[in-house]
């Protein structure tokens, strides 16, 4: 990996990392140590039942002000600052005006559901092994390319004015560099471009098939480089000076790169919003038999590493489901005390498919539903179902990875006998030591909490670094992973396998009454 020996006094890397629901900024120093931090919520916008957007100009503004103050905080001269690094919510769509830089449509957020319709039609064609084969991904409303589509024929005249040259696609990290940069770089990287549909993961190129599927114009789509690669510089008036881009990587791809997950069969799952299950499986995109994704985990060099991934749409989401929605909590700290009310043969369980269920199910008009509800069911009941949904839909994940894994290393598909298993845990929710210990006794393996909880953010902080000469090579950062603490399981196999059933059984009756 080439880098480039840093200016006197560049001590800094400062990390975007654009969420769901708030944008932040870390500030790292030359030890990959926290210096400062700045958050932002901003809205978010539900037009229809299924439908999630944001407005670009809430992601663009609250980006620019955490910035600010995660600087301001550390009370740091923006002269330290080598580079940039930006991980982002991935399949995030925003299209915009080459000419104005304005968007012509809310971003269609990666939750959002609108176009199941196209997506079944797509299937009905019988398209879907040919775009797996492609892209690694399933046809889903969950990904970039129709939601592109969607915007396209939604906005009065965007089709021609796409094809004359006149708009541009991005995914978010694409949306910031435009603005950070001026509107001097339409760029992306190969971790954001394998989630869109549209770009090729085995020939590293945009697919000229799914764009002539979908109907899209080339020429909107930005150039795709590595995740450590020169994404331009920011405009100067920003932070005070002009300061080098050189890491981009979609917000689960970072967490892998942040988790040093740099061996073939290494494991991680972020709970973030939702949750996702990254396996690394080397420099071969393994296909899946399970319903599970094939990925770029990050690129180097040219040379892309590929993953298994499985996606749940909801995870933290249900924690503020309880406090926004029910009103039973005012804050996720207290799920904890409920959870520990609740008997441990309760008999509630939460299917939390508010925006349908993902991986390995991968329904898009699935919804919620609360199952074994009794007169003595309350709020410490709920609280607890909604904390064991999380454990339950990672174990769904596993299952299917497990029969993947085993097929792609050459072990025993009937047992999956691989060696162990150890999972590698970040995300809010991570922090929540009742929460790790029942995932820890629902999945019969260990769960590794690093010491840097802020795992995404430290992967798009080291790609920058990295590239930027400040920060050690991939075998030396990856000696440098601590571990905070580990939980092993300590739960009655037998007693996990029944409630395992349990939770199997109210997924198999949602589904069924959702088809009803």
């Amino acid at each position: 990996m080439t880098a480039h020996a840093p200016e006197a006094g560049d001590d800094t890397v400062l990390a975007i990392d654009q969420g769901t629901t708030s944008s932040r900024a870390i500030l790292f120093d030359s030890a990959m140590g926290i210096l400062g931090i700045g958050q932002e919520e901003f809205p978010q916008h539900f037009p229809k039942s299924g439908w999630v957007e944001h407005d670009p100009d809430d992601i663009w503004s609250s980006t620019a002000a955490v910035m600010r103050a995660a600087v301001e905080r550390a009370q740091a001269a923006p002269e330290r600052i080598a580079a940039i690094g930006i991980t982002n919510q991935r399949e995030t769509t925003i299209v915009w005006d080459r000419e104005t830089g304005r968007p012509i449509h809310r971003a269609v957020v990666w939750q959002d559901r609108r176009t199941a319709d196209l997506c079944e039609r797509l299937k009905a064609d019988g398209v879907e092994p040919m775009v797996s084969e492609r892209t690694g991904l399933l046809l889903d409303p969950y990904f970039s390319g129709t939601k592109l589509a969607w915007i396209l024929d939604a906005v009065d005249g965007a089709r021609t004015r796409a094809a004359d040259g006149k708009l541009l696609f991005g995914t978010v990290d694409s949306y910031l560099i435009w603005r950070l940069t001026g509107g001097r770089v339409h760029a992306t990287d190969a971790t954001n471009a394998s989630r869109t549909l549209l770009y090729n993961i085995r020939e590293g190129r945009w697919d000229a098939e799914m764009l002539r599927l979908l109907d899209i114009p080339e020429a909107m789509l930005p150039e795709v480089r590595d995740s450590a690669a020169d994404f331009g510089e920011t405009r100067a008036d920003l932070l005070g000076r002009a300061i080098p881009i050189r890491g981009v990587a979609g917000d689960q791809q970072a967490a892998v790169v942040g988790q040093a997950c740099f061996t073939p069969g290494m494991l991680k799952s972020t709970y973030g919003t939702g949750c996702f299950a990254l396996l690394n499986t080397g420099e071969t995109p393994v296909a899946s038999d399970n319903r599970l994704l094939t990925t770029i985990a990050y690129q180097l060099d040219g040379r892309p590493r590929y993953a298994l991934e499985g996606s749940i749409f909801i995870a933290g989401a249900v924690v503020q489901w309880l406090r926004d929605g029910l009103g039973i909590i005012r804050d996720a700290n207290e799920t904890r005390a409920l959870a520990e009310r609740a008997p441990d043969d309760h008999g509630v369980y939460l299917v939390p498919a508010f925006t349908g269920l993902g991986a390995p199910y991968w329904d898009a008009e699935c919804r919620g539903a609360i199952h074994g509800l009794t007169r003595a069911t309350g709020p410490a009941e709920i609280a607890r179902a909604a904390l064991e949904s999380v454990a339950f839909q990672t174990r769904d994940l596993l299952e299917a990875m497990r029969k993947d894994r085993a097929r792609a290393l050459g072990t025993d598909a009937r047992t999956g006998e691989t060696p162990e298993t150890v999972l590698r845990v970040d995300g809010g929710m991570t922090a929540n030591d009742w929460v790790m210990q029942f995932l820890a006794d629902i999945l019969g393996a260990p769960v590794d909490r690093p010491t840097v909880l802020e795992t995404t953010a430290l992967g798009a902080a080291w790609l920058a670094g990295m590239k930027a000469g400040l920060y050690p090579d991939q075998e030396r950062f990856a000696a440098d992973w601590a571990l905070d603490r580990r939980f092993d399981p300590c739960l009655d196999p037998a007693i996990g396998e029944r409630r395992y059933a349990g939770w199997r059984d109210a997924v198999r009756r949602t589904l069924t009454h959702s088809l009803g």
